[in-house]
């Protein structure tokens, strides 16, 4: 039975659960993929002057440990923007190190780069990469816009507005695009700090082109729920 915290996501063929805390779990490959961390982002924006609780890196990677012990993980890719900024791995206050370091030695950690972070300064003994595949999936930080292989991306940070009890929230959600050949994802922000998109938003839906259609989808009560952003006309 799948936990109530997740939702079942068929993907390319492949099976995944995505979790309510953004990551998005491959048992298959026993991974957890999570992007747009942007840790340490409060330690940047105090050295320009905007004071932010510096308390941001450890709730990010305190949620990744915990989603790491709920899906039994034993690999983790990032999918870009893991550091705020090129120099953030230096940053990172102690507690915040050593618990980053701790996961890094027990699990297969692969850092992949984005625009935030493509120079990091401390890879904390994990592999870099700026993309890689997996079993025909191509993960990397940015959308390649017209790609016609399986991808798996982060960097706009998605989130869908949705009414709960005559409320409207924005919730972070992945949004996937359909083709005859092959399917796409962007993947939710995963960080404490990272804002969000909205989901149907010009700039995601032609990163995701071309596509005969494009849904945002999101986990509520196990299930996955989904919101349709794009129908190419018939």
């Amino acid at each position: 039975m799948v936990p109530v915290s997740f939702a079942p996501l068929e993907f390319f063929g492949e099976e995944f659960l995505l979790t309510k805390s953004s990551a998005l779990y491959w048992p298959r490959e026993r991974a957890l993929l999570v992007t747009d961390l942007h840790l340490e982002k409060g330690s940047w924006y105090a050295q320009h002057g905007q004071m932010l609780p510096p308390y941001d890196s450890r709730e990010t990677l305190e949620r990744i440990a915990d989603a790491i012990k709920a899906t039994g993980a034993r690999r983790v890719i990032t999918l870009g923007d893991n550091f705020h900024d090129d120099a953030g791995g230096s940053r990172l206050d102690p507690y915040a190190s050593g618990m980053l370091e701790a996961m890094t030695r027990s699990l297969d950690w692969i850092w992949i780069t984005g625009n935030h972070d493509e120079h990091m300064d401390r890879a904390f003994g994990a592999q870099i990469e700026k993309e890689m595949e997996v079993n025909g999936i191509i993960l990397r930080h940015e959308a390649k816009s017209g790609e016609t292989r399986a991808e798996m991306s982060g960097h706009y940070h998605p989130k869908m507005r949705v009414q709960v009890r005559n409320r409207h929230i924005a919730r972070p959600c992945a949004v996937i695009s359909h083709s005859a050949k092959t399917q796409r994802m962007i993947l939710p922000a995963f960080g404490a700090y990272t804002g969000g998109m909205d989901a149907g938003a010009p700039e995601i839906l032609k990163a995701l082109s071309p596509a005969s259609r494009i849904d945002a989808v999101l986990p509520a009560k196990g299930k996955l729920v989904t919101f349709p952003l794009y129908r190419a006309a018939a």
